[in-house]
């Protein structure tokens, strides 16, 4: 679900948080219209609303785990999980974590990837919510929920900046909720 559909029709941030988003066409392959957010990461003020939206969604539901995705979910999980009072966890590609991990393996659109969790870094029982950058098929965030759930912890919900077409009027992925702060940007004119 799209934050304007949830009470947040009409929030400036969202439209400010939108813009920030710079659009490179062709990359990393071309017909690709790549959404990054290191721009939005420069922008003091839409960084911090991005950041205090999730915070206030998440505030008041009992969540003891936020995961962040690598590597982008890292840059909004760590804040979020120390505004509402959880640990964070990274989710992270093969071979990047010391000690003893668990690993889930998921399909791509041009092949396969993996992430890995610290064996212990969640327990049975533990809320959690998952965060990344971006959504497009889903099958990063299903991965993520995956491992998750293997440890025992109870997904609440993933979460993502920025949710792209085919995700467009879900509500759930695998069952679990799905909350997107905006669609991505288009640009007016492409190379």
């Amino acid at each position: 679900m799209f934050a304007a559909e949830n009470g947040l029709k009409g929030d400036p941030r969202l439209q400010a948080i939108s813009e920030a988003i710079r659009v490179i066409p062709h990359f990393p392959k071309t017909g690709i219209m790549f959404q990054d957010i290191t721009t939005l990461l420069l922008n003091h003020k839409a960084f911090k609303d991005t950041v205090d939206i999730f915070i206030d969604r998440f505030r008041d539901m009992d969540i003891s785990v936020v995961a962040g995705i690598e590597a982008r979910g890292f840059m909004f999980g760590p804040s979020i999980a120390l505004a509402i009072g959880a640990k964070f966890v990274p989710l992270r590609k093969p071979r990047k974590l010391p000690g003893e991990v668990i690993s889930e393996a998921y399909e791509l659109e041009y092949g396969t990837d993996c992430l890995e969790m610290h064996v212990g870094a969640v327990v049975p029982g533990e809320r959690a919510v998952i965060i990344d950058d971006l959504v497009a098929t889903g099958g990063t965030l299903s991965a993520a929920t995956r491992l998750l759930e293997r440890m025992g912890a109870e997904v609440v919900e993933c979460a993502c900046v920025i949710g792209l077409p085919e995700v467009k009027g879900q509500r759930r992925l695998n069952g679990k909720p799905l909350y997107i702060l905006v669609e991505p940007r288009e640009i007016e004119h492409c190379c």
